[in-house]
């Protein structure tokens, strides 16, 4: 049981290319959203939702904006990181199966979050706790899930009637396979490397990185 779980940390992949677009059976659905819903939580907030969208027009007009911000970004680079970028797939929207989107509502559990009171984003923290869980979740079931960042938040509130003091934190695309790669997909791409886990660890106090 160890191992399984360890393997499922160290699979965990964040798909872009490798979505068949097979639906998702509705008992694994259900497995992996209350294994997001699972997660722990300043205060007992449980300040995430969970917005699923399988409408193929809703998820085209995200799609279009997403390309519009890769734009963006791909203006700033030149040389190399250009060229490198100009060849990474950046979402897997239309190719997977469900768009999940999860929200943050800091309202939740208001006005006396316990734990909250000195670290104001302790309910964001707790949203990302939910969307790890359905992320170990959806790999145990054979799933992949790609997370879209490409993104402006006003335009996801506005497209999808979210209320103005909730945050969409993220937009997952979720389903199944053909297969998790081996290694992250920046890093096959010579983006970036992956640093050892040993030189995040300090002893005691910070000593330099």
């Amino acid at each position: 049981m160890i191992n399984q779980l360890y393997d499922v940390i160290h699979r965990r992949r964040d798909v872009r290319g490798q979505f068949t677009g097979a639906p998702i059976a509705a008992d694994v659905l259900e497995r992996v959203l209350a294994a997001a819903h699972a997660a722990p939580s300043v205060g007992l907030s449980q300040p995430w939702d969970f917005i699923l969208i399988e409408d193929d027009g809703v998820r085209d007009t995200f799609y279009q904006h997403v390309r519009g911000e890769r734009d963006v970004f791909a203006a700033t680079l030149e040389g190399p990181d250009a060229e490198r970028f100009s060849r990474i797939k950046i979402d897997g929207v239309r190719e997977s199966s469900l768009s999940v989107v999860v929200t943050y509502d800091p309202d939740r559990g208001s006005p006396a979050v316990l734990g909250r009171h000195a670290i104001a984003d302790a309910g964001l923290y707790s949203v990302c706790l939910a969307i790890q869980n359905l992320w170990l979740a959806a790999t145990a079931e054979q799933l992949g899930v790609g997370w879209v960042s490409f993104y402006r938040e006003p335009f996801v509130r506005e497209l999808l009637g979210i209320p103005s003091h909730v945050r969409p934190v993220a937009w997952l695309c979720l389903g199944p396979v053909t297969h998790l790669e081996s290694r992250p997909d920046l890093e096959r791409h010579g983006w970036r490397q992956r640093r050892p886990w040993q030189e995040a660890v300090h002893q005691g106090r910070w000593l330099g990185a």
